[in-house]
């Protein structure tokens, strides 16, 4: 048994000695029968705004779900140029690389002509030789 100025430590053994010789001096029938009050007058009242500020979430916030983590080997300075800029340096990449495809989006050529362009030319190939 430890003791302080205001309270008593007990070992597990020693608690349980302690029930079963009856010397436990806890009231565990009023503590059952009692409810607390919680109120205090001098408490201010659980506003929407305080339960909304203890409801939000702490943390990273979750994202969009439209990207996709990826490695890739970019030059140092042009990653130190993008770093240099500060908070927010990932998006303004992400923008200049969306403003790049923008730029140079051109009208697709169809692939699958070109391959059947190949098919329909093999067959004249073969019956000259």
């Amino acid at each position: 048994m430890r003791t302080s100025e205001k309270s008593v430590s007990f070992t597990s053994e020693e608690l349980r000695a302690r029930s079963a010789a009856g010397l436990s001096t806890s009231n565990w029938e009023w503590v059952r029968t009692h409810e607390p009050d919680l109120t205090d007058p001098d408490a201010p009242d659980f506003s929407e705004e305080m339960r909304a500020e203890r409801l939000r979430r702490r943390g990273r916030p979750k994202g969009s779900g439209v990207k996709s983590a990826t490695s890739i080997r970019i030059d140092k300075d042009v990653l130190a140029a993008f770093r240099a800029t500060g908070r927010g340096w990932q998006t303004r990449m992400n923008d200049a690389l969306r403003a790049w495809i923008e730029d140079k989006k051109a009208p697709r050529r169809k692939t699958r002509d070109a391959s059947e362009a190949r098919e329909r030319a093999a067959p004249k190939a073969l019956a000259r030789r």
